[in-house]
């Protein structure tokens, strides 16, 4: 376990690394934490130098005095970790792989914009490109912001029951149980995210809310998007356009399972992954 400074004084970003070879890095959801990939960890860390971080307002990086997050500020964090690791190694670096769920999927996407030939690969797990998962016309979104909504919540209630009540919506829009299909998978989620103070809650709604997805034509990293069968519909969408937008991108859905589907599922998609890494390694 480790952590190095902000370039902005704002606080450290955590990260822990497991292993040795190429960095594969993974980067979690909004209000989870590098814990949650622990099955993967256990499985690639024979093979690759395993990367796990903790983003702003999460985990062990916590609360930092930046007013305001967004995704591209996620992203930069992640350039400077990948700069941090090549420091660490004393040696410049393999490129690295990019794996990362939900919001930190959006990181990645943004990474590959700015970046479109610099990660040997890239893994997308319960992708989407923006929150909501729709294309909202210009000048609609900050109308229809629901922030003010889920502040009040929190002052109330907090931020699990806040998260509960995010679910509780897309499941009675979709139909979906989305999350998880795994009580204890759920449960361990909602650790998490009673772990997120009640103004980085906020920070990190606002972050997803606000993001404009960049195009990612012309990105020739290959990249796999995975989804759980329960994923919300809006959702899967997102995933296949970014599936079909990159030059070379696929997407697949794995049966029983939700949107963290790397935890519901985590033996059928660590084969996955390794399959699409297997496919990287042989470029």
């Amino acid at each position: 376990m480790a952590t190095f400074p902000f370039d902005d004084g704002s606080g450290s970003l955590w990260y822990d690394v497991r292993g040795d070879g190429r960095p594969l890095v993974f980067v979690h959801g909004g209000w989870m934490n590098g814990r949650s990939w622990k099955p993967q960890v256990e499985h690639f860390a024979d093979d690759y130098r395993v990367v796990t971080m903790d983003l702003r307002g999460h985990g062990n990086t916590g609360s930092t005095d930046r007013d305001r997050y967004s995704i591209e500020l996620f992203a930069d964090d992640l350039e400077a970790l990948l700069g941090q690791l090549e420091a660490d190694a004393d040696a410049e670096a393999p490129e690295p792989i990019l794996c990362g769920l939900s919001l930190g999927s959006m990181v990645v996407q943004e990474y590959l914009h700015r970046n479109p030939d610099r990660a040997a690969g890239a893994i997308l797990a319960g992708a989407l490109r923006s929150m909501p998962p729709v294309d909202l016309p210009t000048g609609i979104k900050g109308f229809a912001s629901p922030l003010p909504a889920v502040s009040t919540s929190l002052s109330m209630a907090g931020p699990r029951a806040t998260f509960r009540s995010l679910l509780y919506s897309i499941r009675a829009t979709t139909g979906q149980r989305w999350l998880s299909v795994d009580p204890a998978t759920q449960s361990s989620a909602m650790e998490a995210v009673g772990e997120v103070s009640n103004a980085e809650f906020r920070k990190v709604f606002d972050a997803l809310f606000r993001y404009d997805p960049p195009s990612l034509s012309g990105v020739s990293t290959p990249t796999l998007v995975v989804h759980g069968e329960q994923e919300a519909p809006p959702v899967v969408r997102q995933g296949e356009r970014i599936a079909a937008t990159v030059d070379d991108g696929r997407h697949l859905t794995l049966d029983r399972s939700g949107h963290l589907v790397n935890q519901d599922r985590p033996r059928a998609f660590n084969d996955v992954s390794t399959k699409f890494l297997g496919g990287i390694a042989a470029l």
